[in-house]
């Protein structure tokens, strides 16, 4: 089979369930667990949104003229506090209206620890799987991704917004009561909340305070104690046993590869 690589597909179960598509076909991963997979990069890179052929890949897939031009690689979808659609500036303002003025969801997740994060509400629990998360709760429902940012900063001051990957896939993580954290952080951060959402009061946070911790289990047959990470520009060929998937990271037994980092690179993928 061979196509260009897009980000994995994942649907929650127990465990997870992952698709990887490849061109226009997708392949089931999880009965491929303990099975010897190769894949095989071409060389080419194509970009995920104008379907350009490019020889750099910028933003996870994307060419140079799609990275600087498109809202959706913006420096404010990293850093959502720096939104600058009400200034006038921003770079697809019918792009902003439909992904960024909707619902988004502030949570905790335990991926390497605990962090916190943001993601459209239509997103949860993808966003969670693809980071690898073993458990997550959401915190604040809202009406944009701005004000989401707003309230993740003001978190983050007391605990991290990073994953870290390695730790993630060692599995070197241990279960947490999101529910007594997340009370903490809002005693902790209880004035500045405040303060930000009185900038929105058509709109005002909504606490969710009945949410329940969910609970993620991934297809791992062995998790690795050393991580190595392959690299398509500097290895074209990813060959082993696959052992897992946790992320959006396949893992075998002759080390790791970041899939939705390699998003436009033409691959052959042989099982």
């Amino acid at each position: 089979m061979l196509g260009s690589l897009q980000k994995m597909i994942s649907a929650l179960a127990e465990p997870v369930q992952y698709r990887l598509p490849v061109g226009d076909q997708e392949i089931a991963l999880n009965p491929l667990l303990g099975k010897k997979m190769s894949l095989r990069y071409s060389g080419q890179i194509f970009c995920v949104h104008c379907a350009k052929k490019t020889n750099k890949s910028f933003n996870q897939g994307y060419c140079y003229p799609c990275f600087i031009k498109l809202a959706q690689c913006d420096m404010c979808i990293m850093k959502p506090e720096t939104c600058h659609y009400a200034a006038g500036t921003c770079r697809e303002p019918s792009w902003g209206e439909q992904f960024c003025f909707q619902p988004h969801i502030v949570y905790l997740a335990n991926s390497s620890g605990i962090k916190v994060g943001i993601t459209r509400q239509s997103q949860t629990p993808t966003r969670w799987i693809d980071q690898g998360a073993v458990q997550a709760l959401p915190v604040f429902k809202v009406a944009s991704r701005h004000l989401s940012g707003l309230i993740e900063v003001s978190l983050a001051q007391h605990v991290s917004d990073k994953t870290s990957w390695q730790q993630m896939l060692k599995n070197n993580t241990v279960p947490l009561d999101l529910a007594v954290i997340r009370d903490q952080l809002l005693k902790e951060c209880a004035d500045q909340l405040l303060a930000i959402t009185a900038q929105f009061p058509d709109s005002p946070a909504q606490l969710l305070s009945d949410a329940e911790p969910l609970a993620l289990n991934y297809p791992v047959l062995q998790y690795p104690s050393k991580v190595k990470s392959f690299n398509f520009d500097k290895e074209p060929l990813v060959s082993g046993v696959l052992e897992g998937i946790k992320g959006q990271y396949l893992l075998f037994d002759t080390g790791v590869i970041n899939i939705r980092k390699f998003a436009g690179y033409e691959v052959e993928v042989i099982v």
